[in-house]
């Protein structure tokens, strides 16, 4: 069920690929395993960076907000997937609700709602979107540039208080698009009698990037052992300080100290594999998304010197919340470029299942910082013909199946982390 991407991209991840080709029977059973132990997320989508001597995930979405820029042709494997996913939580489903981000007025978002509607609606279900924003009292039409049209309904609670649906529309399963990043709001919470995905705990409200990547930790040392690998390949070093206020300069020492500790583990493998690039360190929040509060550190004391527009910049993130809390990682050049702009691929899931990715491209950003900035475009990857399976004769870094097979490995194994973090950050877990 891995899906094989088309790009013009290639690089040399040579031993890498060539082990995970080899060990690719022994890698599916190992995946197939592991998800009779945990339950996947409903959705994901994982920023994966290539530098050449690395591939390693730099942020996982449990709430992901781009599947307009999937490819038409990979539509029907995401509704094989949704179709899956759905049948687990509720298997007679009639409706879901669909509950977007507040910001509805940004177009490129409400075309991923209407193409997750388009998904759903496939695979059996009337799909409706309930909107968690106080101005939205009644239903409100928004036209889309492809002459769509959404329906923005208000919320509304059961006389019973335990269901939550619309106005003559009661949906066995919710699912949020929507972060939380403001928090969770009162109408979410308690209900007993659906299913809530993804649960109230993977928002940004509860979240933290740092659990993630010690779960991420845990499944890569196991699936590092199974194939013979140095863990290093996939895995970004990361540390965690919290108690920061940029604007007070308050946890300064802890940034730098764990800057340098960063740097030092960076440089002893760099010389270990014979790396010439200059190591660097990623500073960002640790809750949040939309690429902000994020910045590019090569000497620790660059976290002690920074101007006020850098202070204000690493202060705030998504919904105005200020950062306390960061997370240090161990930063991943990006080697891949379309028509000279630098990209990083970004791969889709529903439930276990690949269901495609795009290109992140910026053309002002640099190998060493954040794509995912106002400037950025998306580059559809289209699959591959049905019979370009990886090609296992091939040399090592000549087939573009084979490399997309592995971007696939890898953005399962923080799938497989993102499970395992909302296990155990789970608020009210099951005891068997």
């Amino acid at each position: 069920m891995v899906p094989h991407l088309v790009t013009a991209l290639n690089g040399p991840l040579l031993e890498l690929e060539k082990k995970i080709l080899a060990a690719t029977p022994a890698i599916e059973r190992w995946f197939r395993l592991e998800w009779q132990e945990h339950t996947p997320p409903f959705y994901c989508s994982v920023d994966l960076r290539n530098s050449g001597f690395k591939l390693a995930p730099v942020d996982t979405n449990l709430y992901p907000g781009g599947f307009n820029n999937l490819a038409p042709e990979m539509l029907p494997l995401a509704v094989q997937a949704a179709m899956a996913a759905i049948e687990k939580y509720c298997p007679d489903a009639k409706n879901l609700l669909l509950i977007p981000e507040r910001h509805t007025r940004n177009t490129f978002y409400l075309q991923n709602v209407a193409r997750l509607m388009q998904i759903f609606r496939q695979t059996g279900l009337n799909v409706r979107l309930g909107s968690l924003s106080d101005e939205v009292k009644q239903p409100v039409d928004i036209e889309l540039p492809d002459g769509n049209v959404l329906t923005l309904e208000p919320l509304e609670r059961s006389s019973n208080g335990r269901r939550l649906g619309l106005k003559n529309f009661d949906p066995c399963t919710i699912l949020l698009n929507n972060d939380l990043s403001a928090g969770i709001p009162g109408i979410l919470e308690d209900l007993h009698e659906q299913t809530l995905l993804p649960p109230l705990h993977a928002g940004w409200a509860v979240r933290r990037k740092t659990n993630h990547f010690a779960a991420y930790d845990e499944i890569v040392k196991k699936f590092a052992k199974l194939i013979d690998i140095d863990q290093w390949m996939l895995n970004p070093y990361f540390a965690k300080c919290t108690g920061i206020n940029f604007q007070e300069r308050e946890g300064e020492e802890c940034l730098a100290s764990n800057v340098d500790t960063l740097l030092t583990k960076i440089r002893k493998k760099y010389k270990e594999y014979g790396i010439k690039e200059t190591p660097f360190v990623i500073v960002k929040a640790d809750a949040g998304t939309y690429g902000m509060g994020i910045m590019t550190v090569r000497d620790a004391s660059e976290v002690r010197d920074l101007n006020r527009k850098q202070r204000n910049k690493m202060s705030v993130v998504k919904e105005g919340l200020e950062v306390s809390d960061v997370i240090l990682q161990e930063g991943v050049h990006t080697f891949e470029h379309i028509n000279d702009a630098v990209a990083e691929p970004v791969v889709y899931m529903i439930d276990r299942y690949v269901v495609g990715g795009f290109y992140r491209v910026h053309a002002e950003r640099g190998i060493d910082e954040n794509l995912n900035a106002p400037g950025a475009h998306f580059v559809p990857l289209a699959f591959a013909q049905q019979h370009a399976l990886p090609d296992l004769a091939a040399k090592p870094g000549t087939a573009a199946p084979n490399r997309f097979y592995m971007y696939g490995v890898v953005a399962r194994l923080a799938l497989l982390a993102s499970s395992l973090e909302l296990e155990k950050t789970d608020p009210n877990p099951e005891v068997y």
